[in-house]
């Protein structure tokens, strides 16, 4: 690995390290930095739980433990410099154990994981926001034989990639990392690289299982609760346009939890939400760059007083900044028995009315927000 240096149009060649020698170990670096970076990984992944070792009548335990964004356990073991012969048999015991695990165990798991490292977060909306699932009786986790292994070394011999070759062909959801620190005089670098199953190989793969994905896909939408979801969303678009309600004029019916409506800035919508136990309307801040969303957010946030207050005083607005994640929102919301029909004219009115007051609450203000964006990225640009 070379680093480029553009001024003097010249690469330097980056030192190969090995950890050992660099005094870094498996628990108090390697752990760490994958359990703060998960997405090194290739990935969106939440950490629910460092060193884990719930398993009864052993003694053992696993590294890493997470969710994938399909609700699946991923057991993550790190090894440094070497894998060892045996990392697979390791990696492939802590999946039995965890396929026992019970939703109810793992948000516990998680809880006591946010605990120990002071989070202070609840781990219901942490998984629920993770999932983008608004109601946690509507997540299911751990389902089935879904548990998925990743292992990540310096090395990795040959017996452990055989073995995970031949697990693959299998339908075990296996992948290797390698981990390869660098140095250039006293900075230091690592590289992250995917060895198995390749890019391109995982592509082939994806591809072959294309006819079993798409049968899985369709008995899942057909199950309830998209019947209702269709349903209700056809109810309320049709009753808002008897009331004249235009911002959804344009959107057609969905199985999704949402439908969303432009506000004029790009990528921040107006949104419905409808779930089993809450509706909320929302305003999000979802564009590509972190920075832009929290932008708008601070933009707004000098407002809140007047925005409150057009919305209505009695009424509260919650203001998400959701400093960890890229996006932001402003929402109100209320319980439900979402899936009781016979709430649904209520329900539907209740958006109705709060959509309108939002929107009149916030769009005032979107304009000249919208103008010093094009002016602060502009200024970046010419910068």
């Amino acid at each position: 690995m070379y680093l480029i240096n553009p001024e003097s149009n010249r690469i330097s060649r980056l030192e190969t390290k090995k950890f050992s020698e660099l005094g870094f170990t498996e628990r108090k670096h390697l752990q760490e930095w994958l359990a703060n970076e998960p997405e090194a990984l290739g990935e969106e992944l939440l950490i629910i739980q460092k060193e884990f070792d719930g398993f009864s009548e052993t003694r053992e335990r696993l590294d890493l433990l997470a969710l994938d964004k399909d609700g699946n356990l991923v057991i993550i073991e790190n090894k440094l410099d070497d894998t060892g012969r045996d990392v697979v048999w390791q990696g492939l015991k802590y999946a039995s154990y965890c396929s026992n695990l019970s939703k109810a165990q793992i948000l516990d798991i998680f809880q006591q994981y946010l605990v120990s490292i002071n989070s202070g977060e609840d781990g219901i909306s942490m998984i629920c926001e993770f999932l983008e699932t608004p109601d946690f009786d509507e997540v299911v986790l751990n389902q089935g034989s879904r548990q998925r292994l990743i292992f990540v070394a310096a090395k990795f011999r040959k017996e452990v990639t055989s073995t995970a070759l031949w697990l693959i062909n299998y339908g075990v959801d296996v992948r290797c990392f390698k981990v390869t620190p660098y140095a250039l005089n006293d900075a230091l670098f690592l590289n992250v690289e995917q060895i198995i199953p390749t890019p391109e190989a995982r592509q082939l793969m994806i591809g072959m299982n294309a006819k079993e994905a798409e049968e899985k896909y369709t008995e899942a939408e057909l199950k309830n609760r998209h019947k209702i979801r269709l349903e209700y969303w056809e109810r309320a678009l049709e009753s808002f346009k008897k009331s004249k309600f235009e911002l959804f004029s344009n959107i057609s019916p969905s199985k999704d939890h949402w439908i969303s409506a432009g506000s004029g800035v790009r990528s921040c919508p107006f949104s419905l939400i409808f779930g089993a136990k809450v509706i909320r309307v929302e305003f999000n801040m979802q564009r590509p760059i972190t920075e832009e969303n929290k932008f708008i957010f601070g933009e707004l946030l000098k407002s809140k007083e007047k925005i409150q207050k057009a919305f209505g005083s009695d009424l509260e607005l919650e203001w998400l900044k959701l400093d960890s994640k890229k996006a932001s929102r402003i929402q109100h919301k209320m319980s439900v028995d979402g899936y009781n029909k016979d709430n649904w004219p209520s329900m539907i009115e209740w958006m109705n009315d709060k959509m309108v007051g939002l929107e009149k609450a916030i769009k005032p203000f979107l304009p000249n927000i919208n103008n010093k964006l094009r002016d602060e990225i502009y200024q970046d640009a010419g910068e």
